[in-house]
């Protein structure tokens, strides 16, 4: 009878916290959705800016956005997977190296994001960036400037733990008979890695890309110095140019702007559309999550 009555306690409890954090949620963006809803429209959506960000739209920043979050997961989610699989499937536990591994993983976790944005500018501008206009002998600066390259890769780095943990807890979970089955079949350990352990484990690696999808999307801090540009009606051409970013437009609106009671419907329209633009990221990690599941089961 006791087990029971705390049992039940859990569940109630569960369900009022799941119930609270819901609520929360939909009152948050009912709040932004209200504070901005006479200027959501499709001409807001699909617009360029226009009298520095006070009229127009933010059609470049969303899409600027959307290369950002595209290319940084392109670049860190398999060095992250491919990370977490030699710790987990072939380094020694008891090593001195994986040890280092797994201690500067833990250690970019804990970075705050804007040492990100230093490192990115010292790196890849400065020195990468550099290094590539004079081996190509270009004459004016190209790459050794702000772009939305090196904003994606340093964003690439600030996620790359999400990805190496989150992969590595889901191999993990994969049985340790299902190797041994492999391996007893004649399998080799690469290909027992590729046909049973990957594909049991794909949940977590889309989840690790769904986490670092949600944080690359909604991140400001590391890209200040590495590519963003507050004003911008153009989108990207090419690699090497800067972007527009709605995280950093939303920040230069409240924080610089000479009259911000003027443009405070424009903040929270375009605070609503960067959660609807995380939501819709997130939503089609999902997606692809689930029909690559039922690929590998069927």
């Amino acid at each position: 009878m006791k087990n029971r009555i705390i049992g039940s306690f859990v569940i109630f409890l569960s369900a009022f916290s799941a119930f609270i954090i819901v609520a929360i949620i939909l009152l948050m963006f009912y709040i932004i959705y209200s504070g901005g809803s006479n200027l959501l429209s499709l001409s807001f959506l699909l617009d360029s800016p226009k009298d520095g960000m006070t009229s127009g739209g933010i059609f470049p920043a969303i899409v600027g956005t959307s290369l950002l979050v595209i290319i940084m997961t392109i670049a860190g989610v398999p060095v992250g997977t491919i990370t977490a699989i030699y710790l987990h499937e072939y380094a020694s536990q008891k090593s001195i190296f994986t040890r280092m591994i797994r201690f500067a993983v833990n250690t970019l976790a804990g970075i705050p994001a804007i040492v990100f944005g230093l490192f990115g500018f010292g790196f890849f501008i400065q020195f990468v960036g550099v290094g590539i206009d004079k081996n190509l002998g270009v004459e004016t600066v190209r790459w050794a400037q702000p772009n939305i390259l090196w904003a994606s890769l340093t964003m690439a780095l600030l996620t790359l733990p999400v990805v190496i943990v989150s992969v590595e807890e889901a191999l993990r979970n994969v049985p340790k008979e299902y190797r041994a089955a492999s391996l007893a079949l004649g399998a080799t350990k690469f290909t027992t890695i590729i046909k049973v352990v990957v594909p049991n484990a794909i949940s977590g690696i889309f989840t690790g890309s769904i986490l670092a999808v949600g944080r690359g999307a909604g991140e400001v801090a590391p890209i200040l110095f590495t590519g963003a540009a507050y004003f911008l009606p153009q989108i990207p051409q090419s690699l090497s140019d800067q972007f527009m970013h709605v995280g950093y437009h939303l920040y230069i609106m409240t924080t610089q702007s000479a009259d911000v009671e003027a443009t405070k419907q424009i903040q929270f329209a375009s605070a609503f559309v960067l959660l609807l633009l995380t939501f819709i990221l997130n939503f089609s990690a999902i997606l692809l999550r689930q029909r690559m599941q039922k690929k590998l089961v069927s």
